[in-house]
Protein backbone atom coordinates (compact mmCIF):
# COMPACT_ATOMS: atom_id res chain seq x y z
CA UNK A 1 0.00 0.00 0.00
CA UNK A 2 1.11 3.18 -0.77
CA UNK A 3 3.37 5.10 2.17
CA UNK A 4 1.62 8.42 2.63
CA UNK A 5 3.00 11.34 4.29
CA UNK A 6 0.80 14.54 5.40
CA UNK A 7 2.76 17.87 6.59
CA UNK A 8 0.88 20.83 8.15
CA UNK A 9 0.56 24.00 5.79
CA UNK A 10 1.89 27.45 6.71
CA UNK A 11 -1.60 27.86 8.01
CA UNK A 12 -1.16 26.23 10.66
CA UNK A 13 -0.60 28.48 13.14
CA UNK A 14 -3.69 30.53 11.99
CA UNK A 15 -6.01 27.61 12.80
CA UNK A 16 -5.26 27.29 16.86
CA UNK A 17 -6.54 26.71 18.96
CA UNK A 18 -7.81 24.02 16.90
CA UNK A 19 -4.45 22.51 15.72
CA UNK A 20 -2.34 22.97 18.86
CA UNK A 21 -3.62 19.53 19.91
CA UNK A 22 -3.52 17.78 16.43
CA UNK A 23 -2.31 17.88 12.68
CA UNK A 24 -4.25 19.56 10.37
CA UNK A 25 -4.56 16.37 8.72
CA UNK A 26 -6.45 15.54 12.06
CA UNK A 27 -9.37 17.99 10.88
CA UNK A 28 -12.97 16.78 10.33
CA UNK A 29 -15.06 18.18 8.02
CA UNK A 30 -18.00 16.14 6.08
CA UNK A 31 -18.08 12.78 7.62
CA UNK A 32 -14.26 12.21 7.64
CA UNK A 33 -10.80 13.75 8.74
CA UNK A 34 -8.80 14.58 5.87
CA UNK A 35 -6.44 11.71 6.51
CA UNK A 36 -9.28 9.64 6.20
CA UNK A 37 -10.12 11.37 2.97
CA UNK A 38 -6.62 11.02 1.33
CA UNK A 39 -6.32 7.46 2.63
CA UNK A 40 -9.66 6.31 0.75
CA UNK A 41 -8.96 8.23 -2.57
CA UNK A 42 -5.47 7.42 -2.61
CA UNK A 43 -5.52 3.95 -1.38
CA UNK A 44 -2.94 4.46 1.39
CA UNK A 45 -1.71 4.57 4.76
CA UNK A 46 -0.88 8.21 6.26
CA UNK A 47 1.84 9.17 8.56
CA UNK A 48 2.74 12.88 9.54
CA UNK A 49 5.23 15.44 9.36
CA UNK A 50 3.86 17.58 12.40
CA UNK A 51 5.13 20.38 15.43
CA UNK A 52 8.08 19.01 16.90
CA UNK A 53 5.60 18.45 20.71
CA UNK A 54 3.03 16.45 18.42
CA UNK A 55 5.42 14.19 16.77
CA UNK A 56 5.70 11.66 19.26
CA UNK A 57 1.93 11.42 19.16
CA UNK A 58 1.64 11.06 15.69
CA UNK A 59 4.33 9.27 14.50
CA UNK A 60 5.76 9.92 10.78
CA UNK A 61 6.60 6.41 8.76
CA UNK A 62 9.24 6.84 5.89
CA UNK A 63 9.74 3.74 3.73
CA UNK A 64 11.49 3.47 0.35
CA UNK A 65 8.72 5.40 -1.80
CA UNK A 66 6.83 8.07 -0.08
CA UNK A 67 3.92 10.23 -1.43
CA UNK A 68 4.17 13.59 0.53
CA UNK A 69 0.64 16.05 0.62
CA UNK A 70 -0.51 19.03 1.72
CA UNK A 71 -2.92 17.76 4.56
CA UNK A 72 -4.64 21.55 4.52
CA UNK A 73 -5.77 20.43 0.78
CA UNK A 74 -9.44 19.01 0.47
CA UNK A 75 -8.92 15.72 -1.77
CA UNK A 76 -11.03 15.23 -4.58
CA UNK A 77 -10.89 12.66 -7.04
CA UNK A 78 -9.80 14.87 -10.07
CA UNK A 79 -6.44 15.96 -7.68
CA UNK A 80 -5.91 12.34 -6.72
CA UNK A 81 -5.86 11.42 -10.05
CA UNK A 82 -3.53 13.96 -10.71
CA UNK A 83 -1.43 13.19 -7.94
CA UNK A 84 -0.85 9.31 -8.80
CA UNK A 85 0.56 10.99 -12.25
CA UNK A 86 3.55 12.13 -10.58
CA UNK A 87 6.99 10.42 -10.67
CA UNK A 88 9.58 9.36 -8.61
CA UNK A 89 11.21 12.99 -7.49
CA UNK A 90 8.86 15.50 -9.01
CA UNK A 91 6.63 17.52 -7.10
CA UNK A 92 3.19 19.24 -7.84
CA UNK A 93 3.11 22.60 -6.70
CA UNK A 94 0.04 25.36 -6.16
CA UNK A 95 1.00 28.67 -6.55
CA UNK A 96 4.48 27.84 -6.11
CA UNK A 97 4.24 25.56 -2.83
CA UNK A 98 4.61 22.34 -2.64
CA UNK A 99 1.42 20.52 -2.92
CA UNK A 100 2.27 17.25 -3.12
CA UNK A 101 5.63 15.09 -4.12
CA UNK A 102 6.46 11.40 -4.72
CA UNK A 103 10.22 10.89 -2.80
CA UNK A 104 12.50 8.38 -2.46
CA UNK A 105 14.07 8.22 1.16
CA UNK A 106 16.98 10.72 0.48
CA UNK A 107 14.99 13.20 -1.28
CA UNK A 108 12.40 12.47 1.76
CA UNK A 109 15.46 13.56 4.06
CA UNK A 110 16.53 17.07 1.80
CA UNK A 111 12.92 17.72 2.21
CA UNK A 112 12.95 17.54 6.17
CA UNK A 113 16.40 19.21 6.08
CA UNK A 114 15.22 22.18 3.73
CA UNK A 115 17.67 21.83 1.29
CA UNK A 116 16.95 21.23 -2.38
CA UNK A 117 16.64 17.86 -3.92
CA UNK A 118 18.55 18.66 -7.19
CA UNK A 119 16.71 15.96 -9.06
CA UNK A 120 13.47 17.37 -7.82
CA UNK A 121 11.70 18.55 -10.61
CA UNK A 122 8.39 20.56 -9.59
CA UNK A 123 5.48 21.56 -11.72
CA UNK A 124 2.52 23.73 -11.10
CA UNK A 125 -1.07 22.16 -11.05
CA UNK A 126 -2.72 24.46 -13.20
CA UNK A 127 -6.30 26.02 -13.43
CA UNK A 128 -7.96 22.69 -14.35
CA UNK A 129 -8.34 21.36 -11.45
CA UNK A 130 -10.61 22.87 -8.75
CA UNK A 131 -8.77 23.15 -4.95
CA UNK A 132 -10.10 23.76 -1.39
CA UNK A 133 -7.49 24.47 1.49
CA UNK A 134 -8.05 24.79 5.38
CA UNK A 135 -6.61 27.72 5.95
CA UNK A 136 -8.61 30.00 8.70
CA UNK A 137 -11.03 28.59 11.56
CA UNK A 138 -14.28 29.05 9.60
CA UNK A 139 -12.93 27.68 6.24
CA UNK A 140 -13.84 24.16 8.38
CA UNK A 141 -18.01 25.42 8.80
CA UNK A 142 -18.00 27.37 5.36
CA UNK A 143 -16.71 23.86 3.04
CA UNK A 144 -18.49 21.51 5.06
CA UNK A 145 -21.69 21.23 3.24
CA UNK A 146 -20.08 19.87 -0.46
CA UNK A 147 -17.32 18.29 2.14
CA UNK A 148 -20.69 15.98 3.25
CA UNK A 149 -21.70 15.72 -0.08
CA UNK A 150 -18.38 14.18 -1.18
CA UNK A 151 -18.10 11.76 1.54
CA UNK A 152 -21.97 10.62 1.00
CA UNK A 153 -20.89 9.58 -2.12
CA UNK A 154 -17.57 8.47 -1.25
CA UNK A 155 -18.80 5.74 1.79
CA UNK A 156 -22.68 5.45 0.31
CA UNK A 157 -22.84 5.48 -3.26
CA UNK A 158 -22.08 2.33 -3.82
CA UNK A 159 -23.72 0.87 -1.21
CA UNK A 160 -27.37 -0.76 0.58
CA UNK A 161 -28.27 1.57 3.38
CA UNK A 162 -30.18 -0.84 6.57
CA UNK A 163 -33.52 -0.31 6.98
CA UNK A 164 -35.35 3.06 7.68
CA UNK A 165 -37.50 2.39 10.59
CA UNK A 166 -41.22 3.35 8.84
CA UNK A 167 -41.76 5.25 11.78
CA UNK A 168 -39.75 8.28 10.45
CA UNK A 169 -41.00 10.91 7.90
CA UNK A 170 -38.80 11.26 5.03
CA UNK A 171 -39.36 14.65 2.81
CA UNK A 172 -37.03 14.54 -0.08
CA UNK A 173 -35.46 11.96 -1.96
CA UNK A 174 -35.16 8.71 -0.17
CA UNK A 175 -31.69 7.75 -1.09
CA UNK A 176 -29.87 10.65 0.49
CA UNK A 177 -30.66 8.89 3.62
CA UNK A 178 -28.11 6.10 4.45
CA UNK A 179 -27.94 4.50 7.75
CA UNK A 180 -24.80 2.37 8.65
CA UNK A 181 -24.76 -0.97 10.65
CA UNK A 182 -26.45 -0.71 14.12
CA UNK A 183 -27.52 3.00 13.53
CA UNK A 184 -31.12 4.04 15.14
CA UNK A 185 -33.65 6.18 14.05
CA UNK A 186 -37.26 6.42 15.04
CA UNK A 187 -39.57 9.03 15.02
CA UNK A 188 -37.74 11.64 13.36
CA UNK A 189 -38.21 13.63 10.42
CA UNK A 190 -35.46 14.05 7.83
CA UNK A 191 -35.28 16.05 4.85
CA UNK A 192 -32.74 15.34 2.51
CA UNK A 193 -33.79 18.06 -0.19
CA UNK A 194 -31.03 20.25 0.19
CA UNK A 195 -28.66 17.54 0.93
CA UNK A 196 -28.08 14.33 2.33
CA UNK A 197 -28.31 13.13 5.52
CA UNK A 198 -25.73 10.65 6.88
CA UNK A 199 -26.35 8.10 9.86
CA UNK A 200 -23.04 6.59 11.15
CA UNK A 201 -22.32 2.97 12.77
CA UNK A 202 -24.22 2.83 15.99
CA UNK A 203 -25.09 6.45 16.48
CA UNK A 204 -28.54 7.03 17.42
CA UNK A 205 -30.88 9.79 16.69
CA UNK A 206 -33.80 9.84 18.94
CA UNK A 207 -37.60 10.43 18.98
CA UNK A 208 -38.57 14.08 17.46
CA UNK A 209 -35.24 15.22 15.52
CA UNK A 210 -35.59 16.98 12.76
CA UNK A 211 -32.70 16.96 10.66
CA UNK A 212 -32.16 18.97 7.55
CA UNK A 213 -29.42 18.05 5.03
CA UNK A 214 -26.70 17.99 4.55
CA UNK A 215 -25.74 16.11 8.17
CA UNK A 216 -23.16 13.91 9.27
CA UNK A 217 -23.95 11.95 11.86
CA UNK A 218 -20.93 9.80 12.89
CA UNK A 219 -19.87 6.83 14.78
CA UNK A 220 -20.98 6.33 18.13
CA UNK A 221 -22.89 9.66 18.42
CA UNK A 222 -26.09 10.50 19.89
CA UNK A 223 -28.71 13.00 18.74
CA UNK A 224 -31.01 13.63 22.00
CA UNK A 225 -34.72 14.09 21.73
CA UNK A 226 -36.36 16.70 19.83
CA UNK A 227 -32.92 17.99 18.81
CA UNK A 228 -33.04 20.45 15.57
CA UNK A 229 -30.09 20.39 12.90
CA UNK A 230 -29.74 21.98 10.23
CA UNK A 231 -26.95 21.74 7.54
CA UNK A 232 -24.19 21.47 6.87
CA UNK A 233 -23.57 20.01 10.45
CA UNK A 234 -21.05 17.35 11.09
CA UNK A 235 -21.77 15.73 14.68
CA UNK A 236 -18.25 13.98 15.42
CA UNK A 237 -17.77 10.13 16.62
CA UNK A 238 -18.71 9.76 20.39
CA UNK A 239 -20.68 13.18 20.26
CA UNK A 240 -24.04 14.12 21.90
CA UNK A 241 -25.79 17.06 20.60
CA UNK A 242 -29.56 18.32 21.43
CA UNK A 243 -30.81 21.87 21.37
CA UNK A 244 -30.84 23.74 17.88
CA UNK A 245 -26.89 23.25 15.92
CA UNK A 246 -27.28 25.35 12.40
CA UNK A 247 -24.15 25.04 9.85
CA UNK A 248 -21.09 23.25 12.70
CA UNK A 249 -18.98 20.72 13.38
CA UNK A 250 -18.13 19.21 16.60
CA UNK A 251 -14.87 17.44 16.04
CA UNK A 252 -15.20 14.21 18.17
CA UNK A 253 -16.45 13.17 21.77
CA UNK A 254 -17.93 16.35 22.82
CA UNK A 255 -21.57 17.18 24.37
CA UNK A 256 -23.78 19.66 23.50
CA UNK A 257 -25.97 17.53 25.17
CA UNK A 258 -29.16 19.85 25.93
CA UNK A 259 -31.08 23.26 24.75
CA UNK A 260 -29.34 26.41 23.66
CA UNK A 261 -28.51 27.31 20.24
CA UNK A 262 -24.72 26.40 18.60
CA UNK A 263 -24.41 27.99 14.91
CA UNK A 264 -21.46 28.80 12.44
CA UNK A 265 -19.02 27.32 14.62
CA UNK A 266 -16.12 24.43 15.49
CA UNK A 267 -16.24 22.72 18.48
CA UNK A 268 -12.74 20.48 19.37
CA UNK A 269 -12.72 17.07 20.93
CA UNK A 270 -13.67 16.58 24.85
CA UNK A 271 -15.21 19.39 25.05
CA UNK A 272 -19.02 20.43 27.23
CA UNK A 273 -21.52 23.11 26.74
CA UNK A 274 -23.34 23.24 29.52
CA UNK A 275 -27.17 23.48 29.56
CA UNK A 276 -28.77 26.21 27.93
CA UNK A 277 -25.19 27.15 26.06
CA UNK A 278 -26.05 29.69 23.49
CA UNK A 279 -23.42 31.41 20.80
CA UNK A 280 -24.02 34.18 18.78
CA UNK A 281 -23.29 34.26 15.02
CA UNK A 282 -24.20 37.95 13.54
CA UNK A 283 -23.93 40.90 15.37
CA UNK A 284 -26.75 43.17 16.06
CA UNK A 285 -25.38 46.11 13.49
CA UNK A 286 -24.87 42.99 10.88
CA UNK A 287 -21.47 43.96 10.15
CA UNK A 288 -18.38 42.32 9.35
CA UNK A 289 -16.95 39.69 12.11
CA UNK A 290 -13.59 39.40 13.57
CA UNK A 291 -11.82 36.41 14.98
CA UNK A 292 -8.55 36.14 17.38
CA UNK A 293 -6.15 34.86 15.56
CA UNK A 294 -3.19 33.73 17.29
CA UNK A 295 -0.33 33.79 14.91
CA UNK A 296 -0.96 37.74 14.67
CA UNK A 297 -1.58 38.09 18.43
CA UNK A 298 -4.75 40.15 17.36
CA UNK A 299 -8.66 39.93 16.24
CA UNK A 300 -8.14 39.59 12.35
CA UNK A 301 -11.30 39.96 9.73
CA UNK A 302 -12.59 37.23 8.68
CA UNK A 303 -14.98 38.62 5.68
CA UNK A 304 -18.13 36.74 6.83
CA UNK A 305 -21.16 38.00 8.38
CA UNK A 306 -22.23 34.77 10.54
CA UNK A 307 -19.22 33.41 12.64
CA UNK A 308 -19.96 31.82 15.68
CA UNK A 309 -17.94 29.68 18.58
CA UNK A 310 -14.39 28.15 17.81
CA UNK A 311 -13.71 26.05 20.77
CA UNK A 312 -10.33 24.12 21.52
CA UNK A 313 -9.89 20.61 23.21
CA UNK A 314 -11.14 20.19 26.33
CA UNK A 315 -12.69 23.50 26.61
CA UNK A 316 -16.26 23.66 28.91
CA UNK A 317 -18.72 26.05 29.92
CA UNK A 318 -21.19 26.27 32.53
CA UNK A 319 -25.08 26.14 31.96
CA UNK A 320 -26.39 29.49 30.44
CA UNK A 321 -23.04 30.28 28.84
CA UNK A 322 -23.66 33.41 26.44
CA UNK A 323 -20.70 33.40 23.71
CA UNK A 324 -20.72 36.85 21.27
CA UNK A 325 -20.23 36.44 17.90
CA UNK A 326 -16.75 35.64 16.76
CA UNK A 327 -15.43 33.65 20.28
CA UNK A 328 -12.56 31.98 20.67
CA UNK A 329 -12.12 29.78 23.43
CA UNK A 330 -8.91 28.17 23.90
CA UNK A 331 -7.25 24.30 24.94
CA UNK A 332 -8.79 23.63 28.81
CA UNK A 333 -10.62 27.24 28.84
CA UNK A 334 -13.53 26.46 31.76
CA UNK A 335 -16.05 29.38 31.09
CA UNK A 336 -19.13 29.99 33.35
CA UNK A 337 -20.80 32.83 35.30
CA UNK A 338 -22.96 35.63 34.65
CA UNK A 339 -22.31 38.14 31.04
CA UNK A 340 -20.72 37.41 28.20
CA UNK A 341 -17.53 36.14 28.64
CA UNK A 342 -14.45 37.77 26.43
CA UNK A 343 -14.21 37.41 22.80
CA UNK A 344 -11.01 35.24 23.25
CA UNK A 345 -10.69 32.99 26.39
CA UNK A 346 -7.16 31.95 26.44
CA UNK A 347 -5.91 28.29 26.83
CA UNK A 348 -5.64 27.31 30.30
CA UNK A 349 -8.03 29.84 31.47
CA UNK A 350 -10.73 29.34 34.88
CA UNK A 351 -13.45 32.26 35.65
CA UNK A 352 -15.99 34.28 34.41
CA UNK A 353 -16.59 38.05 32.53
CA UNK A 354 -18.21 39.24 35.73
CA UNK A 355 -15.89 37.36 38.40
CA UNK A 356 -12.60 37.56 36.89
CA UNK A 357 -9.85 34.77 35.48
CA UNK A 358 -7.31 32.67 36.69
CA UNK A 359 -4.83 30.17 35.59
CA UNK A 360 -6.39 26.18 34.90
CA UNK A 361 -3.74 24.83 36.74
CA UNK A 362 -2.04 22.28 35.14
CA UNK A 363 -2.47 19.35 37.89
CA UNK A 364 -5.99 20.18 38.24
CA UNK A 365 -6.49 19.91 34.09
CA UNK A 366 -5.09 16.79 34.01
CA UNK A 367 -6.82 15.11 36.26
CA UNK A 368 -10.02 16.52 34.94
CA UNK A 369 -8.77 14.98 31.42
CA UNK A 370 -8.67 11.52 32.90
CA UNK A 371 -12.14 11.56 34.27
CA UNK A 372 -13.54 12.69 31.24
CA UNK A 373 -11.65 10.10 28.94
CA UNK A 374 -12.49 7.25 31.22
CA UNK A 375 -15.93 7.83 30.56
CA UNK A 376 -15.62 7.08 26.99
CA UNK A 377 -13.21 4.45 27.74
CA UNK A 378 -9.96 6.44 26.32
CA UNK A 379 -6.71 6.43 28.20
CA UNK A 380 -5.23 9.85 29.33
CA UNK A 381 -1.74 8.62 28.03
CA UNK A 382 1.82 10.54 28.97
CA UNK A 383 1.84 10.99 25.37
CA UNK A 384 -1.69 13.55 25.76
CA UNK A 385 -0.39 15.08 28.96
CA UNK A 386 3.07 15.65 27.17
CA UNK A 387 0.95 17.62 24.66
CA UNK A 388 -1.28 19.29 26.71
CA UNK A 389 1.80 20.43 29.04
CA UNK A 390 3.36 22.12 25.88
CA UNK A 391 0.03 23.80 24.98
CA UNK A 392 0.01 25.12 29.03
CA UNK A 393 3.45 26.79 28.17
CA UNK A 394 3.17 27.99 24.99
CA UNK A 395 0.11 29.95 25.65
CA UNK A 396 1.12 31.95 29.47
CA UNK A 397 1.73 34.92 27.49
CA UNK A 398 -2.18 34.96 26.05
CA UNK A 399 -3.12 34.66 30.10
CA UNK A 400 -2.17 38.07 30.96
CA UNK A 401 -3.25 37.86 34.79
CA UNK A 402 -0.14 35.82 35.53
CA UNK A 403 2.18 38.95 34.95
Amino acid sequence: MLNLILFDSEARNHLLPLTATRPMGEFRIGVLTLREKWERRLRATASYITQEYLQDKYPIRVEHENLVVNAGVVPTEALCRRIHEIGLNEALLLNGELLAARLDEAQFEALIEDEEGRELQGKELGAGIPITQIQRPWDLFLQNGPAILDDFELLAGNRMSQRVSPSNRIVGPAHKLFLEEGAKMECCTVNTTEGPVYIGKNAEVMEGSLLRGPVAVCEGATVKMGARIYGPTTIGPGCKVGGEVARSILMANSNKAHDGFLGDSVIGEWCNLGADTNNSNLKNNYSEVKLWDYEEERFAKTGLQFCGLIMGDHAKCGINTMFNTGTVVGVFANVFGAGYPRNFVPDFSWGSADSGYRTYRFSEACETAELVMARRNKPFSDLEKAVLLHIFEQTARFRTWEK
